[in-house]
């Protein structure tokens, strides 16, 4: 099958491939985990051409009746072949019911090598961890960063093109259809309700599906806030609709499960403090988010500079926080392998009071670790202030951190 490599990915997968231990790919729905899967069962066939590779992909027909972890071990207890290497790849494995159990089992008999997507954090926070703690590995695949967004798309790094990826995102499949006018944002709502219908209403049982849009809508407006619960209910009831603080938090939870959004808590830089009130949501996928609501470049662009950032950290495997310090915020803190990362994050700075709120509250960090103020904006005079640096958009989501 023809596809676009995404090599980052693959890499760290690899040293697990042969190892006794699952693999499991989780992301949201259409982020690409499936085309990641089978760059894994090329790479295991040029290099043992030999092996017996078992697929299962529960959107293909022949694989429909698969539906209790019945049906998958005996489906794969019948497919292993004795005198070869086997591997196994199961694409959606949430959609199986009692899935673990075979999976447990097949990690004991120790016949196949075990890799698996799902679309549902709840799938390593409650079926996984509860059978397999320690045996298995997680992988978080993304929608493509801005530097996979221009190679699937065949683009140069451009201010334009920039644009292009701030208005479409990187949801893998638009390589297919034109990014102009309003037709990736056909494509783009129909996942959409495919995430909210099969990914969140149906598997997280929800029944006000007319809140959780509305809730969807609210978040999308309102990148880059604080929240609270009690903040969007008390909103919400101003719009007639009434709805208690906790049907609102589980209700965030179920949208952070399907990984359609993604939860920022607030730390206190000097104590490491974890604030258990305001915290931000960013998009997985901004071309999604736009599709929702629209997106207007003059005035949503900024909506949307901290949600990039947020995803480029991420898509490096930082831990990142909102940070705090005295009365002042820091718009992130990544942590990764012990080290730190601070960013403030601006549409551009033009006068004397956005310079010194955005460099200056990073000047009150005492530490040595790397700083950033990101900004939309081309053309930057200047590098770096007092040792902090100066670094449009474009710039920083092409640095590997």
């Amino acid at each position: 099958m023809n596809y676009i490599p995404r090599p980052y990915y693959v890499e760290k997968i690899k040293p697990f491939v042969g190892k006794q231990i699952i693999k499991v790919l989780t992301g949201q729905r259409r982020v690409g985990k499936s085309y990641i899967m089978l760059q894994l069962m090329d790479t295991i066939t040029a290099n043992e051409p030999d092996a017996n590779i078992i697929y299962i992909n529960r959107e293909l027909e022949k694989f429909l009746w698969i539906k209790t972890y019945e049906n998958l071990y005996s489906y794969i207890k019948e497919n292993i072949k004795k005198d070869k290497q086997n591997y196994l790849f199961i694409d959606e494995i949430q959609d199986i019911s009692d899935f673990q159990l075979a999976l447990r089992s097949l990690l004991a008999e120790n016949e196949c090598d075990i890799t698996c997507t799902g679309s549902n954090a709840n799938m390593l926070s409650g079926e996984l961890a509860t059978f397999l703690g320690g045996r298995y590995i997680e992988f978080t695949i993304h929608s493509l960063n801005y530097l996979e967004f221009l190679t699937f798309h065949r683009l140069e790094n451009t201010q334009a093109n920039l644009l292009k990826f701030l208005t479409y995102g990187g949801m893998p499949y638009l390589i297919n259809i034109p990014l102009s006018d309003n037709l990736p944002f056909e494509y783009l709502k129909n996942i959409y309700g495919t995430i909210l219908l099969k990914d969140i209403v149906a598997r997280e049982n929800i029944r006000n599906i007319s809140f959780l849009e509305n809730l969807v809508h609210y978040l999308a407006d309102n990148i880059g806030n604080l929240f609270s619960a009690n903040n969007i209910s008390k909103f919400l009831k101003s719009q007639q609709i009434n709805i208690t603080p906790a049907l609102t938090i589980n209700y965030l939870k179920s949208l952070t499960n399907a990984f359609f959004i993604h939860k920022v808590v607030r730390t206190e830089i000097a104590g490491l403090k974890i604030f258990e009130i305001g915290e931000k949501y960013y998009f997985e996928d901004i071309g999604l988010r736009n599709s929702i609501v629209g997106f207007n470049q003059r005035t949503d662009v900024h909506k949307l500079l901290e949600n990039v950032v947020y995803l480029h950290l991420v898509s490096q495997d930082f831990n990142v926080k909102v940070g705090q310090i005295g009365n002042k915020e820091i718009d992130f803190i990544g942590e990764k392998n012990g080290l730190k990362i601070y960013i403030q994050v601006a549409l551009q700075i033009t006068d004397k009071q956005t310079e010194q709120r955005e460099f200056g509250n990073l000047m009150q960090i005492q530490d040595n670790y790397p700083k950033y103020v990101v900004v939309f904006n081309d053309l930057i005079i200047g590098n770096d202030y007092q040792g902090i640096k100066h670094i449009n958009l474009k710039e920083f989501l092409s640095m590997t951190l």
